[in-house]
């Protein structure tokens, strides 16, 4: 079941959207050649507990870290190590989420660090554009599907492959909430978007191949031909005038 919140609840969501989208902001303004992704996680609990707000990933179905921070190839779910050393032209993508007051919000964004590619600024820029494309579908009327269309038809005609198997999803009093929001699919699919849904939208978008397979960790998802990957995400309310994002930074 897909719920509608009221707009207070939304205002709740949004409490804990903003502290996400400020220390998302923070640690990647943070990341420099030389830290490890330990050292990032460390910054974005800290910043978190500073803030009034309990960070979402930490312990959800036994994940360790407060972030996911995947590099390079790696897709999502990167789990933070001190042995990991971010270098000048990696790729590096932060997945972070809080709750505050007992309600969640979820975001992520993919940096460059130092002197990189043509490839990996390419990738990054119509990544964050396939999430516009897809976030400009949340509005009243639509369907679920129109999302995820709007987000594949924009990326593939770049050679780009869309990832399948993870997708966006509800959030609200939980992490995640039905309903998925898959990353493809076709127009006019899928349920009827009203007022009051909330909805993290999140395009993972690789280079090559659209698959991924999951490290002997049981987290970290890389592509299946070591092709680079980005990922960006907002949370967003869809309200009667269309999309609100909810982690957007003043």
């Amino acid at each position: 079941m897909v719920a509608i919140k009221s707009q207070n609840e939304i205002k709740s969501v949004k409490a804990a959207c903003k502290i996400v989208g400020r220390i998302l902001c923070e640690l990647c303004e943070a990341v420099k050649p030389g830290m490890s992704t330990a050292d990032v996680d460390k910054i974005a609990e800290r910043r978190c507990f500073e803030l009034g707000a309990i960070p979402a990933f930490k312990g959800y179905h036994g994940y360790p870290a407060s972030i996911c921070i995947s590099l390079n190839d790696e897709v999502i779910h990167g789990i933070p190590s001190s042995k990991r050393i971010i270098k000048s032209g990696d790729l590096v993508s932060i997945d972070f989420g809080v709750m505050k007051d007992g309600w969640f919000g979820d975001a992520a964004k993919t940096l460059a660090v130092g002197e990189f590619s043509d490839e990996a600024r390419k990738l990054m820029e119509v990544t964050a554009e396939s999430l516009n494309k897809g976030i400009e579908q949340c509005r009243p009327g639509n369907h679920l599907f129109d999302i995820g269309h709007a987000i594949q038809n924009y990326v593939e005609a770049f050679g780009y492959g869309v990832v399948r198997e993870f997708v966006g999803h509800g959030i609200g009093r939980a992490l995640h909430e039905e309903p998925q929001v898959p990353n493809f699919g076709a127009k006019g699919k899928g349920l009827e978007l009203k007022a009051g849904m909330v909805l993290a939208i999140e395009p993972m978008i690789n280079a090559g191949s659209p698959k991924v397979k999951i490290l002997k960790d049981g987290w970290t998802a890389v592509t299946e031909d070591h092709s680079l990957s980005a990922h960006f995400e907002h949370t967003v309310a869809i309200t009667p005038n269309g999309p609100e994002i909810l982690t957007v930074v003043d």
